[in-house]
């Protein structure tokens, strides 16, 4: 099977829906995060100070991919059916068979719940059994450690540690640590992650 480039989808499960990433989603990823810090500490992104603030992050987001860069999504909580954080693919090459998980940030009230398990649940069946990717990867900051044990909790395996590879949004250099999944090592995790589900 050929890989395919990433395009927008919706992706539904139990307790949330993926859906493409649009201006609409604004007003209640500002309700659900607004400027937090915890939140946006390790991100890429300034601190957002006000919802206009967010809504250029959103633009960004949204402008890279129209131009096929990525391709995002807002994901949104089924019960309350608000958007609750974003998340999706990048770095993607079908030719390479690989496309990375990232710039994800969830609101702190669905920390620790079912959301994120089952986004990556979500967006890994679809990268490796739709798509035909061969390897998924995800990178984050060296210094945060709740993201790093997470994906290790994945099934990822560690690949190793980019030095100085980033300028964050404070000034200072960032190092990455990067992290893998092929896709023989899907079916194995796929079983964790909808165990995982049906317990919570």
């Amino acid at each position: 099977m050929t890989a395919k480039q990433p395009a927008p989808v919706t992706l539904t499960g139990r307790h949330i829906r993926l859906e493409p990433l649009e201006r609409r989603h604004l007003a209640d990823l500002w309700t659900a995060i607004g400027p937090d810090p915890d939140v946006w500490r390790w991100t890429m992104s300034p601190l957002p100070g006000s919802q206009e603030e967010l809504g250029a992050i959103l633009d960004t987001r949204i402008a890279e991919a129209a131009a096929g860069e990525s391709v995002n999504f807002a994901a949104v909580d089924l019960a309350s059916g608000r958007a609750v954080g974003v998340t999706g693919y990048h770095d993607h090459s079908a030719p390479d068979e690989s496309v990375e998980i990232g710039g994800t940030w969830y609101a702190r009230s669905v920390w620790r719940t079912a959301v994120n398990t089952e986004a990556k649940l979500l967006l890994l069946r679809h990268a490796f059994e739709d798509l035909g990717m061969g390897r998924v990867f995800w990178k984050t900051d060296a210094r945060n450690e709740r993201s790093r044990a997470a994906v290790l909790r994945l099934g990822a395996q560690y690949e190793g540690t980019l030095r100085r590879h980033r300028l964050r949004p404070d000034g200072t250099w960032r190092d990455s640590v990067y992290f893998s999944m092929l896709a023989d090592e899907w079916p194995a995790a796929e079983s964790r992650l909808t165990e995982r589900l049906s317990r919570g």
